[in-house]
Parts: C-alpha cells; sequence; structure tokens
C-alpha cells in the first residue's frame, strides 16, 4: 500500500517560542490539507484514512524554506505557506512554515529527504 504524508517545514532562524512554532505548524498543516482537499481529493482521502501522518522538518533560514516551496509547487503538489499576522512575536508578513502533502511519500521525500526533524 502507498504512504500518503505530509511534511510541514519551519524556521528555526526565527527563536520562536515552543508554542509559537506550534500554531505555525498547526497552521501550516490545516491550510495544505485543505488545499489537497480541493485539489487532490483521492490524496487527501488516503491520507486521512490511513492515520494523517505528519513529520516536521526545519530550515535555518526564508530562503531555504522558498526552496523548498518552489520545488514542492513546481512538482505540482498540494503545498501552502504562512505568513504570520503579527499579533505575537514577529512582525506582520513573517514567512514562517510551509506545509507539503498530504501527497505519496515518495513524491516528497525526492526533495525533502535530507532535511532533519525540528
Amino acid at each position: 500500500m502507498e504512504e500518503f504524508k505530509q511534511v510541514i517545514i519551519v524556521r528555526k532562524d526565527l527563536g520562536m517560542s515552543k508554542g509559537k512554532t506550534a500554531v505555525q505548524v498547526a497552521h501550516a498543516s490545516v491550510l495544505a490539507a485543505f488545499e489537497a482537499y480541493s485539489k487532490k481529493t483521492e490524496w487527501f482521502k488516503s491520507w486521512f484514512e490511513s492515520g494523517q501522518k505528519k513529520i516536521v522538518l526545519k530550515v535555518d533560514s526564508e530562503e531555504e524554506l522558498l526552496k523548498y516551496y518552489n520545488e514542492a509547487v513546481k512538482s505540482n503538489l498540494p503545498v501552502a505557506i504562512v505568513r504570520d499576522a503579527g499579533l505575537t512575536e514577529l512582525p506582520p508578513g513573517t514567512v514562517t512554515a510551509i506545509a507539503i502533502g498530504p501527497a505519496p511519500g515518495k513524491l516528497i521525500d525526492r526533495f525533502t529527504s535530507e532535511l532533519k526533524t525540528l
């Protein structure tokens, strides 16, 4: 059976608190799930029915985060980007995280497998 998952990538260079990081990861996950539900319904259903596997990875900069975002777009994968509202710890518009998938794991792993978990 094919594995479906969602990968969330968060910036570690921002110095976000644990709570702030958790919220940004949650925002990314929900946004990308809605993207998949509307554009890749079968992927979403397979992921949902198999336990909604999620993996959280980290990068060191906005530039690096955007590299993975652009690769996901180029690969036609469901992807979402989070820009903070600026109400607590960060300036408005700060790019904090992305989520890729739900999608077949092998498609996401092609360009994210070298990243470390958060």
